[in-house]
């Protein structure tokens, strides 16, 4: 008697849906990488890295759909539009669907695939969705899951590798009264569609050898696509013949009786019988490489890899570009902030301060909501040479339209009005290049900087014993020798600068710990981990920040520190130890961020800190780091990934702006700058309507301004000094309860008590 073994996979649907945070915060996400193109409800839809947009037919708008409305933020892998059902499904590459339907704000968020141990996380891929019969044929890297639309569940999963293992599926399609699969490895498999018995991997035998990427149905016909790139015409009972040879083919899909084969730089569609029915192989003013394509209505729909979506009407060369506004990419490495507009750097470099694949990005420029990119080639055309791993950017606080960013091998560059305008390097400053120990040149790899009172730009520049350098704001170059302090031959990098309000410069290493340099005094001074030598948990320095109290905030690859006396660190015989902040958890006393990575500290305008983390998201602390204000992470924001990048805040208008290895967002903080006066003071949200359970910020404060909130028999309800621009009052009497409904007095008056300024709020229970 014969046995067969089944491995039967089950899947309870489990789902919920997804927050949408458009209230308080924004996304700011690239759309010009087009991985997969779908289309229904008179709209086109472009799936993006971590994103979708929508292009209406009728009105010509676009829509976007980002981790702001309730998106994950993963990288997508496909997508499919249910015209039946009026839902959009989106794949990932990490097994996540997420589902969208129309005219609704949720998405409703599928994890079973994401979440199942069965399946090893690299093999969770989602590479294709096809619908029949209300059934969503799922074609993953571990086989075939099937989903019902109709019912928003999950039905069974096929393992059709041989002995029912599993094997990649790129694609299926059903052509009555089969279900066909394209494997990699396995050929094309054929099983019954109705059959009830397809857990069973002997109900799909293999009808044609090969390695196989795709399948589609063409009216009567199939076609197949193989890693060869070859289209060729199938047998339903096995049998092939090849039609058509094509050069790296990206997308294969059929709609319409009409089956498109794109490639990185062409697309073509053919009516059955391989009747090729239209084709675009160039497009003037675009040098592109293609991701995906899409062909109905006589269009051609390109998807490119850096501008978006073109639409190529049928028998023409013209194109539409449909993209919609955003940053050249979601890799954001550096930015900084005016009040006003948002910076953006692209470049990188690793752990290892290692800069190598080189990145070639251009910058971006986010003002009056719109977005200036300047492509790479732009910049390679002005100056004549690479502007590569731009790592740092800095806006000279005393002009929003002077703005640096420093490179990690070709120097600094000067952007004045939003152009670029002045590359420093090698041949026109005193910058030089250096040469690794084999002789190999390894340009001039400039990182972190910081501008100091006197409208001074402070940098680094790693490998060199002059490696701190001061520009001038006439423009004037002075290096000073740092070979005193440490041997420039044996660290790897150097790394941020901040400097106080005294004119103390600090700065960090990738090995050796933190230096400081007094410029008065031309001094220099040096921690590293360890007791008695400056208690750093790590000597990799990651981020610095000067908080408005003159201490020194120090990220490194293993936790925090505090310097709180920064006036005493070139004292002599100062016995200089940075501090850990400890907090009580469960009534435990525990190291605040105990080895956390930190890539980024801000201090905002009521002194508190936005701290970023390389894998856990944003810690926003009290001044004295005591208590945890908010904790944001994927889980619960919009964060794309919980690796943050950089932070920048807004001084005037409150706005955090966080960039993530997958995407910048922005948070509407509350906490800005102290004002001159009081003449822009005002509270929000007023009236304090039922229900709501949040702070009253006023803002528009000098600094050190008496805030008092009494009711309108002048009972004191609170009393607080600003630090910064603003205040937050709880609505309660000193914490003890919920004020009643009425009209409070807000009765301000600025530190000298030569201005005064009353306003109301009206709380209503």
């Amino acid at each position: 008697m014969k046995y067969v073994v089944t491995t039967i996979l089950f899947f309870f649907t489990f789902y919920s849906n997804a927050q949408n945070f458009e209230n308080s915060w924004t996304g700011y996400f690239s759309y010009n990488s087009v991985k997969d193109i779908s289309q229904g409800n008179d709209k086109v839809y472009g799936a993006s890295e971590n994103a979708i947009f929508t292009y209406d037919l009728s009105t010509n708008e676009t829509n976007t759909i980002s981790t702001v409305n309730g998106l994950s933020g993963e990288l997508i892998s496909t997508i499919h539009y249910s015209e039946a059902h009026g839902l959009l499904v989106i794949g990932y590459e990490t097994g996540l669907i997420e589902i969208v339907q129309d005219g609704e704000e949720n998405v409703l968020t599928v994890v079973d695939i994401l979440d199942k141990q069965v399946i090893p996380p690299n093999q969770k891929n989602i590479n294709h969705f096809d619908e029949h019969n209300d059934l969503l044929y799922i074609s993953t890297e571990y086989g075939i899951s099937v989903y019902n639309l109709a019912t928003l569940e999950f039905g069974d999963t096929y393992f059709i590798g041989a002995g029912g293992s599993q094997i990649n599926i790129l694609q299926t399609t059903v052509a009555e009264p089969y279900i066909f699969a394209a494997t990699t490895s396995n050929g094309i498999k054929r099983a019954l569609v109705e059959n009830d018995n397809l857990i069973d991997f002997q109900q799909w035998p293999t009808i044609q050898g090969g390695n196989y990427t795709g399948v589609q149905k063409l009216g009567t016909e199939l076609y197949v696509t193989n890693t060869g790139n070859t289209v060729s015409r199938l047998n339903p009972n096995g049998g092939i013949t090849n039609v058509q040879s094509f050069s790296n083919i990206v997308d294969f899909q059929s709609f319409n009786n009409l089956l498109t084969v794109t490639t990185a730089n062409s697309i073509q569609t053919y009516s059955e019988g391989f009747q090729q029915q239209a084709s675009v192989s160039s497009v003037p003013e675009y040098d592109y490489e293609l991701l995906s394509g899409y062909a109905f209505n006589n269009t051609f729909y390109l998807g490119t890899n850096e501008d978006g979506m073109l639409a190529v009407q049928f028998d023409t060369n013209q194109a539409e570009q449909i993209l919609p506004d955003g940053p050249l990419s979601n890799k954001s490495f550096s930015i900084d902030v005016s009040p006003g507009q948002v910076w953006v750097a692209y470049g990188d470099v690793d752990v290892n301060y290692n800069p190598f694949p080189r990145t070639y990005k251009g910058i971006s420029n986010f003002r009056e909501d719109e977005w200036l990119n300047i492509p790479y080639e732009d910049l390679f055309a002005q100056f004549n040479t690479d502007v590569n791993d731009l790592v740092r950017v800095k806006i000279n606080p005393n002009n929003f339209e002077e703005v640096f960013m420093t490179s990690y091998e070709r120097g600094l560059l000067q952007i004045s009005e939003q152009q670029p305008s002045t590359l420093y390097n090698e041949s026109n400053s005193p910058l030089e290049e250096t040469s690794a120990s084999n002789g190999e040149n390894e340009g001039i790899r400039l990182f972190g900087m910081d501008f100091d009172n006197q409208g001074n730009l402070w940098f680094t520049q790693s490998r060199i014993a002059e490696g701190l350098i001061k520009r001038t704001p006439e423009g004037q170059f002075q290096r000073i020798d740092i070979s005193s302090i440490i041997n420039t031959d044996n660290v790897l990098s150097l790394s941020e600068v901040a400097v106080s309000s005294q004119g103390t410069v600090f700065f960090g290493t990738s090995d050796v710990g933190l230096i400081g340099y007094d410029p008065n005094q031309n001094k220099f001074n040096k921690i590293t981990e360890g007791e008695g030598e400056g208690n750093l948990p790590n000597k990799y320095i990651s981020a610095l920040a000067i908080d408005k109290q003159n201490r020194l905030w120090i990220g490194t690859y293993e936790g925090l520190r505090v310097l709180f006396n920064t006036g005493g660190f070139f004292e002599e015989d100062a016995n200089v130890e940075a501090q850990e902040i400890i907090i009580l958890e469960d009534g435990v006393p525990q190291e605040l961020l105990f080895q956390q990575v930190i890539t980024d500290i801000v201090v905002d305008g009521s002194n508190n800190k936005w701290i970023a983390t390389g894998s856990s998201g944003v810690f926003y602390l009290s001044p004295n780091g005591q208590e945890t204000l908010l904790r944001f992470t994927k889980d619960n924001s919009p964060l794309p990934s919980n690796n943050i990048q950089d932070i920048a805040i807004d001084e005037f208008s409150g706005v955090v702006y966080i960039a993530t290895t997958n995407g910048l967002v922005s948070y509407n903080g509350t906490a800005t700058a102290p004002r001159d006066n009081l003449d822009e003071v005002y509270a929000f949200p007023n009236p304090v309507r039922p229900g709501f359970n949040g702070n009253v910020t006023i803002d528009g404060l000098t600094a050190n301004a008496n805030v008092k909130i009494t009711d309108i028999e002048g009972n004191l309800v609170f009393e607080e000094t600003s630090e910064g621009g603003s205040i937050l009052w709880d609505t309660t009497a000193f914490g003890k309860y919920k004020v009643a409904s009425g009209v409070y007095l807000v009765l301000i008056s600025t530190d000298d008590a030569l201005e005064t300024k009353v306003a109301k709020i009206m709380v209503v229970r």
